[in-house]
């Protein structure tokens, strides 16, 4: 009896074990998944970005597996990596644009962006915080040695959060790209945790549409955004971390009886303008003022650029412009909430929030981690490189495709 009783248990057991493993398989992603963009598993992505825009429960994605750099040559990493090394249309080659990337950490995320930004009329100029770790010092700049057009900024700060240290990372990368023999129209800044939602040629056409003027959305400053010039601010760079601290000192008035506008620190700003922010006394001034607030980048880019006789000046913009769109936390009101999570009030994207970012007309969004929520910046990615692929003029390399 007993002998029949172990048996039949035996039987049991092995049967939910086969039931949990068939299971489980129908869930995970195939064993073979190995590389990130692998375009035998082309299919297997399109189905898990379709279920996450459906909002139906998918497998656990798990981490984001790594690229090769670093362990194959960069003509086999540019190949595996499926890099676009040709200009697609006429239009993008006579509208090349200039990328200033501030960035600090998480190397896996900034890859991606600067992949997908990636074309080869452009040029890039990357900011690595002084405060980075070797490991990811040394990562980018293995990175960016396999491409002519991008190259590490010649002056490093080490950047503070709201801190003069932020505005003066977009400025030395800047600096190096008024000097580039490429002569791009207009450049746009962005930080490592960036992704776009449109297509180089879109983000071209989008430009065009502004006839040589910056962008740079912004208002009177609100009440909350007052203390931030009102009052002298100082960085602290120590054991217990870097901040910015308000020291309760009123501030002089702006130099040149400048009215102080508040916007956004992401911008877009054509040659010209950039020129005159180097040479104008009026931008020097400001500059040399601001050093003592509270995120100036938040004001500096937007009161230049509401001055008359500034080149490529629009003093009437308000908000003018769609670059980013951000989830913040005391708007769920208006965006429907964060899928992911909140870091300094903005939201991290998670699956849920895919639907609103290809609804979104910005030309990028902010912000992301590709290995905490690696599904996202997947779906975002593959989109974007269909739509890049379908504007295409020229003849498709098989390589390029995911």
């Amino acid at each position: 009896m007993n002998f029949w009783k172990n048996y039949f248990f035996a039987c049991t057991v092995l049967t939910v074990v086969i039931c949990v493993i068939f299971y489980t398989r129908q869930l995970s992603p195939p064993k073979s998944y190995k590389k990130v963009n692998s375009s035998s598993e082309r299919p297997f992505r399109l189905n898990a970005c379709n279920y996450a825009l459906e909002e139906k429960p998918a497998f656990v994605w798990g981490r984001a597996p790594s690229s090769p750099l670093g362990r194959v040559p960069c003509q086999e990493y540019l190949l595996q990596s499926h890099y676009i090394t040709s200009p697609l249309s006429e239009e993008e080659v006579a509208f090349p644009l200039a990328y200033v990337m501030v960035i600090h950490k998480d190397f896996d995320t900034f890859e991606r962006l600067f992949r997908a930004v990636y074309m080869p009329q452009n040029v890039y100029c990357v900011h690595v915080d002084e405060k980075a770790s070797t490991d990811f010092k040394v990562s980018v700049l293995q990175l960016l040695s396999c491409f002519q057009n991008a190259f590490i900024a010649s002056k490093r700060e080490p950047v503070v959060y709201a801190g003069i240290s932020r505005l003066q990372a977009d400025l030395n990368c800047l600096q190096d790209l008024v000097a580039s023999h490429v002569p791009w129209k207009y450049t746009i800044n962005t930080c490592g945790q960036d992704f776009p939602l449109k297509t180089n040629r879109e983000i071209v056409q989008y430009l065009k549409g502004f006839k040589g003027k910056n962008i740079t959305p912004g208002v009177l400053p609100p009440a909350h955004a007052i203390g931030r010039t009102k009052y002298v601010h100082r960085e602290h760079v120590g054991k217990g971390g870097s901040f910015v601290k308000n020291t309760y000192i009123l501030k002089t008035s702006p130099p040149h009886q400048l009215t102080i506008y508040f916007g956004t620190a992401y911008v877009a700003l054509t040659r010209e303008f950039v020129n005159f922010v180097f040479s104008d006394k009026r931008a020097i001034d400001l500059l040399q003022w601001s050093r003592d607030t509270y995120s100036p980048d938040e004001h500096f880019w937007v009161t230049l650029n509401r001055i008359p006789d500034v080149p490529g000046s629009m003093p009437n913009a308000s908000w003018t412009g769609n670059l980013r769109a951000v989830k913040w936390n005391d708007m769920e009101d208006k965006h429907g909430g964060c899928h992911g999570h909140y870091v300094h009030g903005i939201c991290i994207y998670g699956n849920g929030d895919l639907k609103w970012l290809m609804n979104s007309q910005s030309l990028f969004a902010n912000k992301f981690e590709l290995n905490t929520y690696p599904l996202t910046v997947e779906c975002l990615e593959l989109r974007l490189r269909e739509r890049t692929l379908n504007q295409s003029e020229t003849a498709i390399q098989p390589s390029w495709y995911f």
